[in-house]
């Protein structure tokens, strides 16, 4: 019973860090750096993942797991990018 207890209340702390309000930053310069970032940093995350599976360090489930994500990753960049330039185009065609 104690083990399920720690892992509730663990789960509860982290959801409850989780929606805590976020400070203000600068707005969206913030935010497209902390994309750049976090995207950067997933990759080479799942690259150093494919390196160790090809050298026998990582399990094939670990380097199936890393492509997927990786996938995602370079999809919601593709999307998000997408989004800016329609926005910007839509700009460009308002009358001055």
């Amino acid at each position: 019973m104690d083990v399920n207890t720690s892992l509730v209340s663990q789960a509860y702390a982290n959801a409850r860090t989780a929606a805590a309000p976020q400070p203000q930053g600068d707005g969206a310069a913030d935010g497209f750096a902390n994309l750049a970032t976090n995207f950067m940093a997933t990759l080479q995350e799942h690259e150093a993942t494919a390196s160790a599976a090809m050298i026998g360090g990582a399990d094939p489930h670990a380097l199936v797991q890393a492509l997927a994500s990786s996938q995602m990753a370079v999809e919601t960049v593709a999307t998000v990018r997408d989004r800016v330039v329609e926005a910007y185009q839509e700009i460009l065609r308002m009358p001055v």
